[in-house]
Parts: C-alpha cells; sequence; structure tokens
C-alpha cells in the first residue's frame, strides 16, 4: 500500500489563561488502507474515528498541548488501543486539560515513527509552546507544524508557556532550511509551502 495523507476539519473551543475562543482545527491522518497515526485528535472523537475506520492506529501525536489539539485523544486512545505521543515539554499544558490522565509516551527531537512504509521524524519546534513539535514526513514532502508556522507566518505567542523569539528560531533553524517544495501542513487554515514562507522571515522579525 501507497502512504497518503487525509485531512479533516473539527470545531471547537480554545481555553487558555481564562479565555476561550471557538476555533476549527486540521486533524491529519497519515498511513494506507491497513493502518494510520493520527496528528492532533481534535475536538470530535467520532468524526476522526470514522475517518480512521477499522485501520489499526498506530499513534496519536499531539503536535503540542492546547487543548484544542488533544482535547479527544485520551477518548480515541481508549477506543483505538493507540498510544498518545507528546513531547515532555508539554506535560504541564497536558495536565490542564487531562489531569487525571498521563500521555502514554513522550517524543524527543528526532525520534522517528514509522506508519505504513515511511518514517515521519519529529522536530522540536518551541514557542508556541515549549513542546511544541513538527513531524518532517520526507517521502510525502510534507512537514506538519501545528500552531508554529503557517500560511503568512508564525503561530501566536501572546499567551502563558509561549515566546517569539523562540518560535521564529525554531522556523528559522528546523523548517525553513527543510527542501522549498515541501509542503507546510498546519494546524489551521490552509497549507503552504517552505518556499512561500521562508523570504518573509526578515518581515516577521522586524515588521517595520
Amino acid at each position: 500500500m501507497v502512504a497518503r495523507i487525509e485531512h479533516l476539519v473539527t470545531s471547537g473551543t480554545f481555553s487558555l489563561d481564562g479565555g476561550a475562543w471557538d476555533v476549527e482545527n486540521n486533524v491529519w491522518i497519515v498511513g494506507d488502507d491497513e493502518e494510520a497515526i493520527v496528528i492532533d485528535a481534535a475536538h470530535d472523537v467520532e468524526a476522526i474515528g470514522a475517518a480512521v475506520g477499522d485501520r489499526h492506529l498506530r499513534a496519536i501525536v499531539c503536535t503540542h498541548g492546547h487543548d484544542d489539539h488533544i482535547g479527544a485523544a485520551p477518548e480515541l486512545a481508549d477506543a483505538t488501543g493507540a498510544p498518545v505521543l507528546i513531547h515532555l515539554d508539554d506535560r504541564l499544558l497536558w495536565k490542564h486539560t487531562h489531569p487525571d490522565r498521563n500521555p502514554d509516551g513522550y517524543l524527543s527531537d528526532m525520534r522517528r515513527i514509522s506508519v505504513a512504509g515511511i518514517e515521519l521524524t519529529v522536530l522540536h519546534t518551541p514557542g508556541h509552546t515549549p513542546g511544541a513539535i513538527s513531524l518532517h514526513a520526507p517521502s510525502l514532502r510534507t512537514v506538519f507544524t501545528g500552531d508554529t508556522l503557517f500560511a503568512g507566518g508564525p503561530g501566536a505567542t501572546g499567551r502563558s508557556y509561549s515566546d517569539f523569539p523562540t518560535i521564529v528560531r525554531s522556523i528559522r533553524d528546523r523548517l525553513l532550511v527543510l527542501p522549498p517544495e515541501t509542503v507546510v501542513r498546519t494546524g489551521h487554515g490552509e497549507s503552504t509551502t517552505i518556499g512561500a514562507e521562508a523570504p518573509h522571515l526578515g518581515e516577521w522579525v522586524d515588521p517595520s
């Protein structure tokens, strides 16, 4: 079987620092007809489960610990037996949402996740959160960036646990060095490419 990328949009809320906002999240499924992984189990466990179907779910990978990206992860794990994986540095954010449930494993930089005959490499890309990661799948010419890099610039850094200089370093040193044709599949909104975003690095750092 040939690995492919499937895309699902789910709706719910993002809550942090005493506020709540309506959001739509991208859920990404990578796999073939036999097995898959889910990247960011957001909001709607029934819709995600239906998209996975009867395939073996090898892992539920969280790009970071904000509640809109991890809210459905434990229930999906319980339904499928798949482990929930998140970077160790986002364990505090995880606990904000799921105080009585631990992740099943912790991700580290350069860890490789295998599914459907391909490998995805974990890139630690902090800034939006301390444990934010991206997943690079070179055989699919894709990087899944969560809320680190969007079409048009970096993810938000105006809330707790975030830092603007850190996210810029992550984008510059870990993402913009990827091949320009690499498709950037984001946590919200439209996809872009590394080549489309790289020329704008200076504008993000110094908007004047």
